[in-house]
């Protein structure tokens, strides 16, 4: 894969500066949102590889970002990892329910952001990885199916050959045998 495009939304600059500085670190490709409308812009204009979405924003909740993506078959399997302030089990168990595939707690440790972007674009890429396998896989059944088809329809013409000619022969063995009879 080429360098993955990150889409990190916080209304927080400092968080944007120090998240996308570590990042862009990574060779990764960062773009940054401070307002759910921005990322929804955003995310319509290119579409990212991994999202990092703040759930207290400005305008929206990343609980209703996260949703809207979830509902479009365009953006639904873009992995969101939530980073944000609210640490209650309640808060992480909404963020899943509404599609996250991780949630992070601030203040976080750069670290654990790294290893956890890095995991979520390995599962990405690895899903990728068996759509291209199954794509192949049902490209050589349908061939196969093609080829098994023929035969079968290859198979069923010799039968039906070899049906004619034995009732051919059937019927000359009957004349012949009349012929015999006749002449004795």
């Amino acid at each position: 894969m080429k360098s993955p495009n990150i889409l990190i939304v916080d209304d927080n600059l400092d968080n944007l500066k120090v998240l996308s500085g570590m990042l862009a670190a990574y060779d990764y490709k960062v773009r940054r949102a401070i307002t759910g409308a921005i990322a929804l812009r955003s995310i319509e204009a290119v579409l990212p590889h991994l999202i990092l979405l703040d759930i207290l924003l400005p305008d929206y909740s990343g609980y209703e970002i996260c949703q809207q993506l979830q509902q479009n078959p365009r953006t639904c399997a873009i992995p969101i990892i939530f980073i944000s302030a609210l640490n209650s089990t309640l808060d992480k168990v909404k963020a899943f329910a509404a599609g996250g595939v991780d949630y992070i707690t601030k203040p976080f440790e750069m670290a654990e952001v790294a290893a956890r972007v890095r995991n979520q674009l390995q599962v990405q890429a690895a899903k990728a990885e068996v759509e291209i396998l199954n794509a192949e896989l049902e490209s050589r059944v349908n061939q196969r199916t093609a080829q098994l088809t023929a035969a079968k329809v290859n198979l069923e013409q010799q039968v039906q050959e070899r049906l004619l000619a034995e009732a051919a022969l059937r019927q000359s063995e009957n004349r012949f045998r009349a012929l015999i009879e006749n002449i004795s």
